[in-house]
């Protein structure tokens, strides 16, 4: 026994001798997806001693055998690892923070979340999935800082305008590119947002100048669904909502309107007219949605793809308005080989509208102003069956405007690409793609000959015009990806061609016989004909190089080279170039033990991006154009003729915006709080405008680069996991941006914009103000003598006949912040997501106070003139009725308004079916939902809706200096919208 015990205790010495000795473990880390990870740190406990994982994630250290292994990597939990006296470990780590390795993409490929050092946005599915809707704009709206969706108006119509950090031209476009699965496009009406999958926006110049002189007004990068699973996956979603208006004027009834005509000297046998109609009762009405979308994805064995068609119906609270949409969608992946993948996303869209007429007065067929200013005593049907008119004027009452005629718009688009990629190595790849944007669109218009005073006028009048779209693009690049130990490298070079071409037809004819042949060929004469073709074509030269080391200090840097056809000859090569970088703090030794942070990093970023946005009528404008219709007499005979009318400029070229980034990013106790902060400064220069030349040029204009303009802001961005249970959840993301635009130079031009009812213009964009400020008279209220609108002179005296000199600026459209907040609470299989969104500081401009508050014709009025003067010495706010005198309601500080709101955006309340039920109905999921939208709006606004921006659609110049004008604009709605989603 005692020979037992001394051979087990030698035994056991040796063994603790050989523990403690030193041995060489190896080994390769990985993540939770198989992918190896290069530079990662192999360090001893407690000890100096330490290694990194080369660039196939592989180790080798010399280290005691009872020791214990520290890993740690940036993204990833830190892992300890007890040796064991083993020589062989492979570890996986665990992601600490996914959304810092959330791949994003970004122009022309795809960046980790934590390594993008530029200003970018990403709207991803928990988002989307919040709110359904047709548009895209809809989605963006209040979701990310410093991105501004300007709404036209809420008819179903409507294109939605998005302004990243304020707008960047007066008379070229500012909307942002946007790119859908590699396409540049314009309109985003088509395009069905149940096939999204993550929106990015690129907000600043160091992230956008790989687009070049497309990227001045910021960049959004739509990507669509693939297939992601093994098994075949099907998804069914359907909703069905409704709508109604969320207010309504008062306006006066029969007998009030009968005193107010009176007042005004009209008469008429009113034992004619003894109707009380309310003419909003009329239009408004109870509006509808409806949306269905079926899609099946799936991947194996080198496929990828994703197939989906839907259909989606809106019926406007506006009588006769409308919008339907149909799509089809096709995404698929196939890869070839080991060093051959190829794919295509196709999408095939048939989109219809019946818009109506706002945005203008009665006698111009605007419905809304027609609502509230044809006198309520007439009907709606004469006696045999015609529509009734007001009787003083022969202008059409509200619902002949919308029945009267018939306008169907039509559109068919096929958007889409085909690409090839070829690995010459694991690290040299070569990729070429060529994508198409065909659109082609018809607008008819038949005004019945019979039914309306207007149409009885004409005989009837019909028009037809077509639009057709044709785009190409060829993108071909060539990517390199390296690591040599804690240097990783990615490299990217590039070619691109583009070409626009655009061809438009119209006519108008009128004189028709009846009314069953609503066609032009039918009308007996032709008032007018055109056709128009144009084009344009871009070449260009991309490059990017990413560099980080061990994933703590970052560097980005872009270039494009563009040449464009619409610029003269002597300018046509634009050259952007962009550079950022950003610390990774967290990383440092000196924050490594500060556990409350999870990652910090600072960015800073500079570039230079172009805008190229100019109207299809100016692509030839660096050239001296040549005008038809210049008849001449020869011989006695008028001959055709053409003759110069635009003056040659062949340095014409790009807008360029500078723009300066700093940002911030922080997240801390345990991922649950995140912080973001960006400063810009944006300054845009070589604006495209119209300036005065010599007469004796035989010209008054010419177009050229003169003026700048400035952008500088601050964007904040806080998402918080207030609580989070084994069964309750609550988590809030905010977001608020500040923007300061300011005309810095214009060289002693003004422009003077949105002339409203016959008065004067109430818009103006002037050197060191912002863009589009309301101008006009300052109101200093009536007269208690005469009964006349006083106004503030520049002597400081009040007249009521003052000079266009005493005009000055009374008010800005522009926000002083714009800001979004979501909270969503989950409780087990229940949800509850609120979305409020809101503007502080803008003021509105109300013209249409000018129709219902003016008084000078025999139109209807607010019940605001109850208060109107009469007598003399009466102390009122609203002058007196004066038939044709505008002096009383000229544009002045009057009709300003405070356009700040605070609207409860979206509130949604959804369930879970639970998988085992689920499961029974042979589901994989399956969601029910009720979704209110602008279900509640805190305004001072008198108007229908704060959310008002009469002049902002269509491509005049005035469009951008337009915002914040009411005229008779369709209302934003309020919807209530149930659904569900399904997944087998």
């Amino acid at each position: 026994m005692q020979k037992r015990i001394t051979l087990f205790c030698a035994f056991l010495l040796a063994s603790v001798f050989a523990y403690g000795q030193n041995i060489t473990v190896k080994g390769t880390v990985r993540d939770q997806k198989g992918e190896t990870l290069p530079g990662v740190s192999v360090r001893v406990k407690d000890s100096d001693a330490g290694v990194a994982t080369d660039a196939n994630g592989a180790f080798s250290i010399n280290t005691a055998s009872n020791s214990t292994l520290i890993f740690s990597y940036i993204g990833f939990a830190t892992k300890e690892q007890p040796v064991a006296g083993q020589t062989v470990l492979n570890v996986v780590l665990d992601e600490s923070n996914k959304a810092l390795s959330e791949v994003i993409v970004v122009g022309y490929g795809t960046q980790r979340k934590g390594d993008i050092t530029g200003a970018v946005s990403v709207i991803g599915k928990k988002d989307l999935d919040q709110r359904p809707n047709t548009q895209i704009g809809n989605l963006i709206e209040g979701k990310t800082a410093g991105v501004q969706v300007v709404s036209p108006s809420g008819s179903p119509s409507a294109t939605l305008s998005i302004k990243i950090r304020g707008t960047n031209s007066i008379n070229a476009g500012s909307n942002p590119l946007y790119v859908i699965d590699g396409v540049p496009a314009q309109d985003t009406r088509s395009l069905n947002p149940a096939d999204i999958e993550t929106i990015s926006v690129l907000k600043d110049a160091s992230s956008a100048a790989i687009y070049g002189a497309q990227g001045a007004n910021g960049v959004v990068l739509i990507t669509t669904k693939r297939g992601t699973t093994a098994k075949p996956k099907v998804e069914l979603s359907a909703y069905y909502g409704f709508a109604s208006v969320r207010k309504k004027l008062d306006v006066l009834n029969a007998d009030q309107y009968h005193q107010l005509a009176t007042d005004l000297g009209y008469s008429t046998d009113w034992t004619k007219y003894t109707a009380n109609n309310d003419w909003q009762d009329e239009i408004f009405r109870s509006g509808s949605s409806q949306n269905y979308q079926l899609a099946i994805s799936g991947k194996n064995e080198g496929t990828s793809y994703y197939i989906s068609g839907g259909y989606a119906k809106q019926l406007g609270v506006i009588e006769s308005s409308e919008m339907a949409r149909a799509n089809f969608k096709v995404n698929l992946d196939q890869k070839v080989n080991n060093w051959l993948t190829v794919g295509t996303n196709v999408a095939y869209t048939r989109y219809n509208d019946v818009s109506i007429t706002d945005d203008t007065n009665v006698n111009g067929g605007g419905v809304l102003l027609g609502a509230l200013t044809t006198p309520p005593n007439i009907g709606i049907f004469n006696a045999d069956g015609t529509y009734t008119a007001n009787p003083f004027q022969q202008w059409e009452n509200p619902l002949a405007s919308l029945y009267g005629s018939t306008r169907p718009y039509k559109n068919q688009r096929l958007l889409g690409n085909a690409y090839g990629e070829i690995k010459f190595t694991p690290d040299l790849k070569f990729r070429s793609s060529l994508g198409i944007d065909y659109i082609n669109a018809v607008s008819d218009y038949f005004l019945d000959p019979y039914l309306t005073s207007y149409g009885r006028q004409n005989n009837g009048i019909a028009r037809n015009e077509t639009n057709l779209t044709n785009y190409w693009i060829s993108d071909n690049t060539l990517t390199y990806t390296k690591k040599l130990g804690k240097h990783n490298f990615n490299i990217l070079g590039g070619f691109v061609a583009q070409k626009y071409r655009y061809e438009n037809t119209y006519i108008q004819t009128t004189g028709f016989s009846g009314n069953t042949i609503p066609t032009t060929n039918a009308g007996s004469v032709i008032g007018s004909a055109y056709n128009n073709k144009s084009e344009k074509f871009n070449n260009s030269i991309i490059g990017r190089v990413n560099y980080d080391y061990a994933g703590k200090y970052l560097f980005t840097a872009n270039f494009r080279a563009d040449a464009s056809s619409v610029f003269g000859p002597n300018t046509r090569w634009g050259y952007f170039p962009s550079f950022s970088a950003g610390w990774r703090l967290s990383e440092e030794s000196f924050l490594k033990d500060v556990t409350v942070i999870n990652d910090l990093k600072l960015r800073a970023g500079y570039g230079i991006v172009g805008n190229d946005q100019i109207s299809t009528t100016n692509y030839y404008s660096y050239l001296g154009g040549v005008g038809s219709g210049a008849n001449y007499i020869i011989g006695g005979n008028i001959q055709p003729g053409n003759y110069p009318s635009s003056i040659e400029n062949r340095n014409l070229k790009w807008e360029e915006t500078k723009q300066t980034n700093i940002g911030i990013d922080l997240t801390i106790l345990n991922n649950r709080l995140t912080f973001s902060a960006d400063a810009y400064i944006k300054d845009t220069k070589d604006l495209l405008q119209t300036y005065p030349v010599p007469r004796s040029t035989g010209f008054d204009f010419a177009l050229k680069n003169i003026g700048t303009l400035r952008n500088k802001g601050l964007e904040f961005l806080v998402s918080s996991k207030n609580i989070v249970q084994k069964d309750f959840q609550w988590s809030t993301d905010f977001n608020i941006s500040f923007n300061r635009n300011n005309v810095t130079a214009l060289y002693g031009q003004q422009y003077f914009l949105n002339t409203i009812a016959g008065r004067s213009e109430a818009s103006l964009v002037t050197e060191g103000k912002p863009l589009g400020v309301f101008y006009g008279y300052v109101y200093e209220g009536v007269d208690p003598q005469t009964g006349n609108a006083l106004y503030l002179a520049k002597s400081g005296e009040k007249s009521s006949n003052p000079t266009a000199d005493d005009r000055t600026i009374i008010g800005n459209p522009n926000p002083d912040f714009i800001y979004g907040l979501t909270n969503t609470f989950s409780y087990k299989d229940f949800s509850f997501t609120v979305f409020l969104q809101g503007s502080q500081g803008n003021d509105i401009f109300n013209a249409t106070r000018i129709e219902t508050e003016g008084m000078t014709g025999p139109q209807n009025q607010s019940t605001a003139v109850l208060r109107r003067w009469t007598t003399p010495g009466q102390n009122t706010d609203i002058p007196k009725a004066s038939v044709n005198n505008t002096d009383n309601s000229r544009i002045s500080t009057r009709f300003v308004e405070n356009g700040s709101y605070l609207r409860v955006k979206t509130a949604t309340l959804s369930y879970n079916l639970p998988k085992t039920i689920a499961a029974k109905l042979r589901l994989a999921s399956i969601r029910f939902y009720a979704t209110g939208e602008n279900l509640f709006t805190f305004t001072k606004y008198s108007g229908f809706d704060p959310e008002v921006n009469a002049f902002t659609s269509g491509s005049s110049a005035n469009t951008n200096g337009g915002f914040g004008i009411d005229y008779g604009t369709y209302p934003q709605t309020r919807n209530l919208i149930f659904g569900l989603n399904a997944s087998f």
